[in-house]
């Protein structure tokens, strides 16, 4: 994922948003990134990755992603199509469920 990419959906918080808040505001506990806009308090997808970017931060090493942008997306969207998670109102939609979008 790119910086700019969304990291939570459900509040339009990029990964270079988080990242930020995590150098200037330095949270002791991963629950702490709560503080960035809501990041993590909508349907829940993106605490796995806030919880790793906390972890890489804290030991000092660099935040990499092994999804792109579109996997991400299309992981959060199964997530959510399986009850698992309930977007926020104003969340990012869902991609199609279909490539036709049928």
């Amino acid at each position: 994922m790119e910086l700019d990419d969304p990291v939570c959906y459900c509040f339009h918080i990029s990964k270079r948003k988080v990242l930020n808040y995590l150098r200037v505001h330095r949270p002791r506990v991963a629950s702490e990134l709560s503080g960035c806009g809501g990041a993590g308090t909508g349907c829940g997808w993106c605490i796995s990755t806030l919880k790793r970017y906390f972890e890489t931060t804290r030991r000092g090493e660099e935040t990499a992603d092994s999804l792109s942008r579109s996997q991400y997306e299309a992981e959060r969207a199964a997530y959510i199509r399986a009850g698992k998670g309930k977007p926020a109102p104003g969340a990012i939609p869902l991609p199609d469920a279909t490539p036709d979008g049928q």
